[in-house]
């Protein structure tokens, strides 16, 4: 227990997240020990609403964007929309794809099968230029197709680039690149998948179908303050429900004449709202005289046609009940207040008006949840959101068509499925196709319309999964001694295994187990005519992305994340690939490993009961850069245990007495321990998750051993 370490946390630290954001001690404690201290972090662990997710508009190049696609419609134009061949590609290409075809754009789609590279390829930027197309939009890649892209301008197809890796130093020349990466995104958080990416284009396209697109407003605020004797003034100008420049200016009555503020110039040609026109003309009227007007229009009599609510509140009582004002700091001044309550006014109309958008968002958010999921993007910000409502569509609206077949083959309870089971047996079915060179297979699946191909598509990814799991464990047995005898090539740094009867689909997978085994950055690569193909999974803070551009202009293509990449390069090129990463190996520094195991709480006994086992929903969804919370027990006695298992009883089923509850438990794979070091009538110290046990219907609490000793209590 020596290495089971709990953060201290101090009572002036836990108090103020308790009281701002009404939560329990516990719960505050959790969040500071895993450094979710801000209002803006908190704001994604409390809330599930899609109005804190970020607009589209915030990517400094999405109104060209939609105004591109918008031409293409409007001119009749073929479009072609180029994705990728795993889940995060097929659920992008899904997404855009069945929002295209319902804007009625003359569109088709395109991943790589087969051999074919990672990217966009001449060979389908050629057969596109054939049929007379004129756009290409590049879902999921795109941002390393550098001569692709050139080969499509000058073949007069422009490119419309959305994709979410790490950029190149030099970017391609497409016409526009929506990627939140770039350092010139404008977009409020990176690490969103390429599905978001798309799902965020498609949000912005059904914008434009509202009143509200391209609509210039400006509110307008004024503020008495007595203590200064004098007024401040602040306004902000909006377009597409977000900001675009703002004024704060005061005015000392008597002494500032409306020529010394740049105030007019910022209103010249402006609609503006205020939140009470009559109040607000007063003291304007008060403060410059009769003889200066401002057209204003009165907000409130706008918002309380649609909420009721508010037709009598004031400005201080908007900031009482913003609810976003609670989390974010910045957010507590009034024009604030009015610029959230003007984007849930919109939102409110654009619902009412469109119910069937909301439908669609909801199906697409299934998809964003599962790309999310499988390219191992951080739950945190608005990818939670993501996931959250993904999830809830799942269980309230039922399975997305497509969705619904695989889940019935892959016999999931719709009612009760949660992350894990995505990542455990969706992700990876889908994944499959792909894999084995068949990408269309998936896509297929999500976009038919007729329920008995679903149904057949469903079986035969569920038959190429399978297979793909033989290839896996096939490559691992052979290749597991002489990549684990690479290390020493490499200094203890990394793992490079070569080796044609790879089957390239896999590469991703076999470096992701040998990793796993071995703790290092792993690279796995096969080949086959004359191409070297491989894959990177790093880890111990080596970004992948920066291991690959070391070697220059080595590659065919490659690109990725920091923690997985893909890469490609001819095969005589092979031995000087091995002694140039000999070479690079030596400036390669890791993170040093460490045994420390930090728990989120540690728990007496009699504290586990049902209420404590809800701050597991407060972090579902779990993933990257938020594991499952990890608590301690000291003392608790364990009052029954007996062997389990099908085929080969070996996990334990535990029981533990906590005074007041028996709560259940599960150690797998430590059936041989029971009767040596684990003892019924003892007691004991527990490291766990907490759980939730599906069976017949039934939901009940259950907690996960991760290690158990013996207690000195």
């Amino acid at each position: 227990m020596n290495n089971w370490i709990k953060k201290p946390v101090t009572k002036a630290e836990i108090t103020p997240i308790c009281d701002k954001f009404n939560v329990s001690q516990i719960l505050a404690s959790i969040f500071i020990r895993r450094g979710i201290t801000t209002g803006n972090d908190i704001l994604y662990y409390l809330e599930n609403d899609l109005r804190f997710q970020h607009s589209p508009f915030m990517f400094s190049n999405m109104e060209d964007a939609v105004e591109r696609i918008l031409q293409a419609k409007e001119e009749g134009e073929k479009v072609l929309i180029f994705g990728d061949s795993d889940v995060d590609g097929i659920t992008s290409t899904a997404i855009l794809y069945e929002h295209l075809k319902r804007m009625e754009i003359d569109v088709q789609w395109r991943l790589p099968l087969l051999d074919d590279p990672y990217g966009l390829s001449m060979h389908a930027v050629d057969d596109f230029a054939a049929q007379q197309g004129t756009l290409i939009i590049t879902v999921d890649c795109g941002i390393s197709n550098y001569d692709e892209i050139r080969h499509a301008n000058d073949l007069g197809i422009d490119v419309i680039v959305t994709d979410h890796h790490n950029p190149p130093e030099e970017l391609p020349e497409a016409i526009i690149i929506i990627d939140p990466k770039t350092s010139d995104s404008g977009y409020a958080f990176q690490d969103i998948s390429g599905a978001a990416v798309a799902y965020k284009l498609v949000s912005a396209l059904r914008f434009t179908e509202s009143d509200f697109y391209n609509a210039e407003i400006c509110l307008f605020d004024i503020t008495e303050d007595s203590e200064n004797n004098c007024y401040n003034i602040d306004c902000l100008k909006i377009r597409n429900l977000v900001k675009v420049k703002e004024l704060h200016e005061k005015i000392i009555p008597g002494k500032t004449s409306i020529y010394d503020l740049k105030l007019p110039y910022f209103l010249q040609g402006q609609l503006i709202y205020v939140w009470d026109s009559a109040s607000t003309k007063k003291i304007l009227s008060d403060i410059f005289g009769s003889g200066i007007e401002f057209n204003l229009n009165d907000l409130r009599n706008e918002v309380s046609k649609v909420i009721p609510a508010l037709a009598r509140k004031t400005t201080a009582q908007l900031q009482q009940l913003s609810l976003i004002a609670k989390y974010i700091e910045n957010e507590n001044s009034v024009i604030n207040s009015l610029f959230n309550l003007y984007k849930t006014y919109c939102q409110k109309i654009i619902a009412s008006k469109t119910p069937e958008q909301l439908q669609d968002e909801r199906k697409d958010l299934q998809l964003v949840a599962l790309a999310a999921l499988a390219d191992i993007m951080p739950m945190q910000n608005e990818n939670r959101i993501f996931v959250k409502n993904g999830i809830a569509s799942i269980k309230t609206d039922r399975p997305r068509p497509g969705l619904a077949e695989l889940f019935n083959k892959l016999k999931i309870n719709a009612d009760t499925v949660n992350s894990t089971d995505l990542s455990w047996s969706v992700i990876p079915s889908l994944n499959a196709a792909g894999r084995m060179g068949k990408s269309d297979l998936s896509l297929q699946l999500l976009i038919s319309k007729d329920p008995k191909e679903r149904e057949q598509l469903a079986n035969t990814i569920f038959d190429l999964n399978e297979e793909r799991k033989e290839l896996v464990a096939q490559a691992i047995y052979k290749i597991h001694e002489p990549a684990e005898k690479s290390l020493q090539e490499y200094e203890g740094k990394l793992c490079i295994t070569v080796d044609s009867d790879i089957n390239q689909g896999v590469t991703g997978i076999v470096a992701s187990r040998l990793m796993q085994d071995f703790n290092v950055p792993t690279l796995a690569i096969t080949f086959s005519d004359d191409i070297c193909v491989g894959s990177m999974r790093s880890c111990r803070g080596m970004i992948a992305t920066d291991f690959l551009d070391s070697f220059g202009d080595f590659f065919i293509n490659h690109g990725g994340h920091n923690c997985a990449a893909g890469f490609s390069f001819h095969a005589n090129k092979l031995e000087t690939f091995i002694s140039t990463a000999k070479k690079i190996v030596s400036q390669i520094t890791l993170q040093s490993e460490s045994n420390i195991i930090e728990v989120d709480a540690e728990l007496p006994p009699e504290y586990i009961s049902p209420e404590v086992f809800e701050l597991q929903d407060t972090f579902e969804p779990y993933g990257s850069e938020n594991s499952e919370l990890l608590f301690m027990t000291s003392g608790i006695k364990l009052c029954d245990a007996m062997v389990v298992g099908k085929k080969d009883p070996q996990h334990l089923k535990l029981t533990f007495d906590t005074g007041k509850f028996k709560i259940p438990a599960m150690f797998w794979g430590q059936g041989e321990r029971l009767r040596k070091d684990i003892i019924v009538g003892q007691k004991y110290d527990i490291l766990y998750n907490m759980s939730k046990n599906y069976f017949n219907g039934l939901v009940t609490n259950q907690i996960i051993i991760k290690e158990l000793i013996s207690s000195s209590k």
